[in-house]
């Protein structure tokens, strides 16, 4: 007995055969497959809104000449291409990558094909909100951070669709002179659109170093993330280093951030400078006019 669900894409499959035209106009979506009839004596132009950057496909030949179920004109860095099918019932996928993504292409021989298939991109989607989160649930996730591993490797349900990035002995290091800032892990809770940033400050001076726990930013390119929470001393003693953690959540603007751990990330932090000491008070002056025998009072 078939699905409720395959039920329901036969039903749309007919549909579509019964309504079918011989322009089509589709909305690119990586997502979905995209069925193109099409006939051996009929050519079929898919047509992108812009270049295509490569084209992958089994059973299709290019000069005609090689065996194969369809045969295929493109020329490199053209935004459209032709198809027609040269066998009966053949039946091939392509994957044409165009604006770094993917897009699945079912060509199949058909007596009633599309001619002419003029793909749109898609309409772009207002700004998602970055979810709501309050500072308990962010005190949970740095502690979901802090002990992934061990939550990996004996409860991997707790973690289950979270990502991790470790930098191990090749680390990411922001170098400010006296002071550096290495990250050596990044997490990535996807539904709270959270990254947490284990980092390790290192204080290089003969002097104490002091700075902001409530400050911490992230660089991505040209853009700067906030810290929504952190878990810092604030205080760096000379000669040593500290561990970080902190978290960003969402955009400045209040959008979800998507950040991918394969972005280059510099981290920055406010430094408090040391006021200077105050130089010592000077002796009050003193009168020493001589008296009348000559020596001073």
């Amino acid at each position: 007995m078939k699905s409720p669900i395959s039920l329901l894409f036969l039903a749309a499959t007919l549909a579509f055969a019964d309504t079918r035209e011989p322009v089509e106009r589709v909305i690119l979506d990586e997502r979905t497959v995209i069925t193109v009839p099409v006939a051996t004596n009929r050519v079929t132009t898919i047509s992108f809104p812009g270049p295509i950057a490569a084209i992958d496909g089994a059973g299709v030949t290019i000069d005609g000449k090689s065996p194969a179920q369809f045969q295929l004109a493109y020329t490199k860095g053209s935004a459209f291409l032709s198809v027609r099918a040269l066998t009966p019932k053949a039946k091939t996928n392509l994957n044409i990558r165009w604006n770094k993504h993917t897009y699945v292409f079912e060509l199949i021989e058909d007596d009633t094909p599309v001619l002419a298939l003029n793909l749109e991109e898609p309409a772009r989607d207002t700004v998602q909100s970055a979810p709501s989160i309050g500072p308990a649930q962010l005190l949970a996730i740095l502690d979901k951070a802090k002990a992934f591993p061990l939550l990996k490797k004996q409860h991997p349900e707790a973690v289950n669709g979270d990502e991790a990035r470790t930098f191990g002995d090749k680390p990411q290091i922001a170098d400010f002179n006296d002071y550096e800032i290495r990250i050596d892990e990044i997490f990535r809770f996807n539904p709270e659109d959270t990254l947490v940033f284990h980092v390790t400050l290192r204080n290089k001076s003969e002097k104490e170093i002091l700075y902001r726990p409530e400050s911490f930013t992230v660089r991505v390119g040209n853009r700067l993330y906030y810290q929504s929470i952190s878990d810092a001393p604030g205080v760096l003693p000379p000669k040593s280093a500290g561990t970080v953690y902190f978290a960003i959540t969402g955009t400045p603007d209040g959008g979800r951030n998507e950040l991918s751990l394969k972005n280059e990330f510099t981290v920055l932090v406010t430094r408090i400078a040391l006021e200077p000491p105050l130089p010592p008070l000077a002796a009050p002056a003193t009168n020493s006019t001589p008296n009348k025998s000559g020596e001073e009072p």
